[in-house]
């Protein structure tokens, strides 16, 4: 692949690029310590993620026998593949053992959750941001609600001064 020039400051490489984002996890998880995993992906799935599609708001992180998989990820079928993948299949995540274990050690210990918080390009590969989350309860969620529009409120208070 030929390399042009390196990108200015307002722009993006192609081959580093959002694909899809989890804001729901934002507000029903108090999110920590997050971490970049690679995926097995077979080819219809990586043309599919090319379009930009791809639905995070129910995937989750599960561990089993040292490995890290990522269920319930909607990578919808492309109608003129010839292979058409089942969507919500479990994917194989690429992590250290260390981060493996690291993350085993939190859910376990801790009763956290592991949530997918965004997919994106990275040099060309996809990677999915893992974030280890805590569920928040309704009055937490109230709250972080009166926060966010407490804020919104003083910046407009300061804009029209």
């Amino acid at each position: 692949m030929a390399k042009g020039p390196p990108p200015t400051a307002g722009q993006k490489r192609s081959l580093d690029r959002q694909i899809a984002a989890n804001r729901r996890a934002h507000f029903d998880y108090e999110l920590s310590d997050r971490y970049e995993a690679g995926m097995v992906l077979i080819g219809s799935e990586a043309r599919s993620l090319r379009d930009n599609a791809a639905d995070l708001t129910d995937a989750w992180v599960d561990i089993r026998n040292g490995e890290a998989w990522v269920k319930q990820l909607r990578i919808p079928a492309l109608h003129h593949a010839a292979y058409a993948h089942e969507e919500k299949r479990p994917r194989k995540l690429l992590l250290r053992k260390s981060q493996i274990e690291t993350l085993q050690g939190a859910v376990e210990r801790d009763r956290m959750t592991l949530v997918v918080t965004k997919a994106y390009y990275k040099s060309g590969r996809v990677k999915l941001e893992i974030a280890l989350g805590k569920g928040r309860k309704a009055h937490d969620k109230r709250r972080a609600i009166r926060d966010r529009e407490a804020v919104k409120e003083a910046r407009d208070a300061m804009r029209h001064r």
